[in-house]
């Protein structure tokens, strides 16, 4: 009898042993996955209840990525994720070489750059793992022909976060990342109506850009302005009103200090001094110049600043009536005029709401138009068709006439008074012409 209550006791030791060994075995799960397709990669998250412990390996014809997550188990639904994704045929699993362990492969359309790393809670958001597949071969935005002469103006707009990023998340349940696409695709809308102007959309979907490729891309496709947009957040509800936002001047010092030493390499982004500064051997006049470029970025970024403040206020109300400066990666560029507008807080239920509205958001990209708009009509950069069309003007000073101010411009009597509504040939002094560009 005490054999067999020894026995007994050993048997139920050894059961409770096993029961904790396969809950140990199996303490972490995959419990979803979430794929962002974009135009140069896809990034696919796995969600889990705890921080994974995993090892990968790459297989080939076919191309496949193999994932061993050790001491874990699926409950995922994993093709429940594909959709029109061009880069990931098919999730599945396969037999894992340690038990208790899963084993996922990614079969994939080709050969790409792979990074995984993991994701610790923040947010909505438990521990994930994430893995990005890069195109070996960019598909970057194309950049414009510059030998044609007249160029236009390019706009690089940022919507906001995206994909994995939804960004600051209103008490509806708003997505900070899907209003700043929708009123960022508005403002391109608008941009791209007029002759003389580009609009280049960095982020056209839902899927998250870096910061350092924002502005890669916005140099990739040279342009003259970069906007961000985005909604604004606090933890309570009474804040609201519009902002925008420059880069602080330490950072963008400590930004231009690193761009500079390379300067052989970023010189071609300097205009017409770029190369001055990439053939010097005179180090001090490659960071004076290079300085000086610096400075008229910061100053151009505040005074188109001003430009959407002045917009805005007509259309909503102003958290803050003056431009103002904080350290942004988004504005780090020391070559591109950049902005970052907060359209408002979607952390505001009343705000929220507008922000949410199609109407709200059409006036909040009008105002933001308007000042490129206006911005540019005085400050053309040369070579564009803006600056070649922009109308010229000519007050009248003692002595002139219409037929001295006509050869001066190189401009017909005949076009002059046209393009002033004048039924004579006399003018007065002090009276201001508008210059017609000559035939």
């Amino acid at each position: 009898m005490r054999f067999a209550s020894t026995a007994i006791q050993l048997l139920a030791v050894l059961l409770l042993w096993l029961s904790i060994a396969t809950t140990v075995s199996a303490r972490n799960s995959i419990d979803g996955v979430r794929i962002w397709p974009a135009p140069e990669n896809t990034r696919i998250v796995f969600d889990l209840s705890q921080k994974p412990d995993f090892k990968y390996f790459s297989l080939k014809s076919p191309q496949r990525l193999v994932i061993d997550f050790n001491n874990s188990k699926n409950n995922a639904a994993l093709m429940s994720a594909i959709k029109a994704d061009r880069r990931v045929k098919k999730i599945r699993t396969s037999t894992p070489k340690d038990q208790g362990s899963t084993r996922l492969v990614l079969e994939l359309a080709e050969d790409y750059r792979v990074s995984i790393f993991q994701l610790a809670p923040a947010g909505q958001y438990g521990d994930r793992l994430v893995i990005d597949l890069y195109d070996k071969e960019s598909q970057s935005i194309t950049t414009q022909d510059y030998s044609q002469g007249k160029r236009d103006i390019v706009i690089a707009i940022v919507a906001g976060h995206g994909g994995e990023d939804p960004g600051s998340i209103g008490a509806a349940g708003t997505y900070e990342k899907r209003i700043t696409l929708e009123i960022s695709q508005k403002l391109a809308n608008l941009i791209n109506r007029k002759q003389g102007y580009k609009a280049v959309m960095i982020r056209s979907g839902d899927y998250y850009v870096n910061h350092d490729r924002k502005t890669e891309l916005a140099r990739k496709s040279r342009a003259d302005l970069l906007i961000s947009i985005h909604a604004d957040a606090f933890t309570s509800a009474q804040p609201s009103g519009a902002s925008v936002l420059v880069q602080a001047t330490r950072r963008a010092d400590s930004e231009f200090t690193r761009w500079i030493k390379n300067r052989e390499r970023n010189s071609e982004l300097l205009g017409g001094a770029g190369e001055t500064i990439r053939k010097t051997k005179d180090n001090n006049l490659a960071i004076a110049l290079a300085d000086m470029k610096k400075e008229y970025t910061m100053a151009s970024s505040y005074d188109f600043a001003e430009q959407v403040l002045k917009q805005l206020k007509k259309v909503t109300k102003l958290h803050k009536k003056k431009p103002e400066r904080l350290s942004l990666a988004v504005l780090k560029s020391s070559d591109i005029p950049s902005v970052l507008i907060e359209t408002g807080f979607i952390s505001n239920p009343q705000e929220e709401r507008r922000l949410n509205n199609d109407r709200h958001q059409q006036k909040l990209a009008n105002a933001i138009y308007v000042a490129v708009d206006d911005y540019f009509s005085g400050n053309p950069p040369s070579g564009t068709l803006i600056a070649a069309t922009r109308v010229k003007e000519h007050k009248i000073s003692r002595g002139e006439s219409l037929s001295v101010v006509a050869q001066r411009y190189k401009v017909s009597v005949r076009q002059l008074k046209s393009a002033n509504n004048l039924k004579s040939n006399v003018v007065r002094i002090g009276q201001t012409l508008k210059i017609p560009q000559a035939d």
